[in-house]
């Protein structure tokens, strides 16, 4: 029997993968090549991250992007261009165990609809969105992969955990969100609610109110929610 191309410790980590990935393509939260989801290794050993130019929907346990902590390859095919970013989530914030990005079409819409907005992308409309995944800071464009983003993004990481709360995602205008969590399914989860979030905003005319200050409140109180 032939031994697969890497430890056989990442098997699991690698199958886990290609099946959010491949989930994530048929249900249509992602398209084409657009996308990258990334984990972090146990031990210090790296990260594992989809290869540059892949279909999330087709991956390859073998083929995925083996990286060192500090970056370099170790195996698979060439990392994804995030790379950088993808590290400096892990870098800023010690929960973080995967990063997926997608390109979800309305929340992408939003940023195209509102072009020069700031601060959070959406407002608390939802207890589940309140819950599950909370602020949802917009970073003003760059092209993909452009290294400066990784900075804005671990410098709005830092002022949720000065403000004493957890931060799960971001939102990159014009490009998608990326979203991080403890797992590859718990951060297919957020994406979901927070996809899902954006596309009840863009079909209610008028726009929702948000939920009030007492109701924030009730949902930090019994359910620790990170607004």
């Amino acid at each position: 029997m032939s031994r697969a191309p890497y430890p056989a410790d990442q098997a699991a980590l690698r199958e886990d993968i290609c099946r959010v990935g491949r989930s994530l393509f048929e249900r249509g939260y992602v398209h084409a090549t657009a996308g990258n989801i990334s984990v972090r290794l146990p031990e210090g050993a790296g990260f594992l991250i989809t290869p540059t130019d892949a279909c999330l929907g087709f991956l390859d346990p073998a083929q995925l992007a083996w990286v060192s902590a500090d970056g370099q390859a170790l195996g698979g095919l060439p990392a994804s261009k995030t790379l950088v970013l993808h590290r400096r989530i892990y870098e800023a914030d010690a929960q973080a165990h995967c990063v997926i990005h997608t390109h979800a079409t309305h929340l992408v819409a939003l940023t195209l609809q509102d072009p020069q907005g700031t601060g959070d992308l959406l407002p608390p409309i939802t207890p589940y969105f309140v819950m599950k995944v909370g602020h949802v800071p917009r970073i003003p464009y760059h092209r993909p992969g452009d290294p400066r983003v990784a900075d804005c993004v671990a410098q709005e990481i830092a002022r949720a955990q000065a403000a004493g709360r957890s931060l799960r995602a971001v939102m990159l205008d014009r490009l998608g969100p990326n979203v991080w969590h403890a797992s590859p399914a718990q951060a297919m989860a957020t994406l979901e609610e927070l996809e899902e979030t954006a596309r009840l905003w863009c079909l209610c005319t008028p726009r929702p109110t948000p939920l009030t200050s007492v109701q924030l409140d009730e949902l930090r109180l019994h359910f620790n929610a990170p607004w």
